[in-house]
């Protein structure tokens, strides 16, 4: 039997991917001993403390082993840390290094939406592929500039190190999980029982995009503020550049370290938000929507807004206007 740690780092992080993390794979045990078969999993909830409170006291879990008792595991769980994760790296220096040691040692590690930040303070991230809730996705990236951010990525897989976006789509990774360690008819059976969409690979249809703002270069900022100001225009990275007084070359790469995006690719990513929160609040057409955010080619127009959403217009819209 293979032995799952589900980490309770000290702090009030987040309580639901613990619990979820340990409701699956036991779940998954049990179908599996109901088949005739063992199950694959000893899981063991462990810490640095013990008990851990969390929403202020109102609930606490209290690990039924330290990590320091863990002389070897196969699969580690790294829970979301909510917006906690500054102070959570912090407070689980211990932690970091008995996962880097476990990792060493052979064990493949799993991080839930801001547990990233805590994989990625022991290093094993650098120059590996990662996702991340995207609301943190600018810290993370001024924090961890050594690892490759894939911020629309629901999932990533990568030398035994997963990661996964926001929220509640560790379900998704949990059931992934299930169906590399167990086989894929268990996953099946707990994403029908748990009523997780099975197979989802991206969170960008949820993404909202706010603008990457944390940077200290002001004709970039500049540059950000004017484009959010004028949505409607066809916005070119020449043009920009001339308006600020840069060259192009200058411009374009001054862009990307400061946002993480090329000038054109930031002022996609402003239109087809505008263009999301248009749909999901008005009855306009697909066309007035294009129209309104500076594209006069639907074909082009689809094309973006499937990138960078990975949905359609139109089925965006038949899912989230309530109008």
């Amino acid at each position: 039997m293979k032995h799952l740690t589900i980490l309770v780092p000290a702090g009030e992080n987040n309580l639901s991917s613990i619990v979820g993390a340990y409701k699956i794979f036991s779940r998954a045990n049990q179908y599996r001993q109901k088949r005739g078969q063992q199950a694959v999993f000893k899981i063991d909830l462990a810490g640095l403390a013990a008990e851990v409170d969390f929403y202020g006291g109102l609930f606490s879990v209290k690990p039924n082993t330290a990590i320091s008792t863990i002389a070897q595991t196969n699969l580690i769980i790294i829970p979301s840390l909510n917006h906690n994760y500054h102070q959570s790296v912090k407070d689980n220096g211990e932690m970091i290094t008995w996962i880097r040691e476990q990792y060493t040692n052979g064990a493949e590690v799993a991080s839930i939406c801001t547990g990233a930040f805590l994989l990625a303070s022991s290093g094993l991230l650098n120059g590996k592929l990662c996702s991340t809730h995207w609301s943190a996705a600018d810290d993370f990236r001024s924090l961890f500039p050594e690892v490759e951010l894939q911020a629309d990525r629901l999932i990533t897989d990568e030398h035994g190190i997963y990661t996964n976006g926001g929220a509640y789509s560790f379900l998704n990774l949990m059931i992934y999980l299930v169906e590399k360690y167990y086989d894929r008819e268990t996953a099946i059976f707990c994403a029908k029982v748990f009523q997780i969409d099975i197979d989802r690979q991206s969170q960008s249809a949820f993404t909202i995009f706010t603008g990457q703002k944390h940077h200290d270069d002001d004709v970039v900022r500049q540059a950000q503020q004017y484009i959010e100001e004028n949505v409607q225009e066809k916005i070119s990275a020449e043009d920009l550049s001339q308006q600020f007084a840069v060259s192009r070359r200058n411009f374009d790469r001054r862009f990307v370290k400061a946002t993480g995006n090329t000038p054109i690719e930031y002022a996609q990513r402003v239109k087809i938000e505008s263009a999301k929160r248009t749909f999901e609040s008005t009855r306009k057409t697909i066309n007035e929507v294009m129209y309104e955010v500076g594209y006069s080619d639907i074909k082009a127009f689809r094309e973006v807004f499937r990138k960078i959403t990975g949905m359609s217009p139109l089925a965006y819209k038949e899912r989230y206007s309530k109008v």
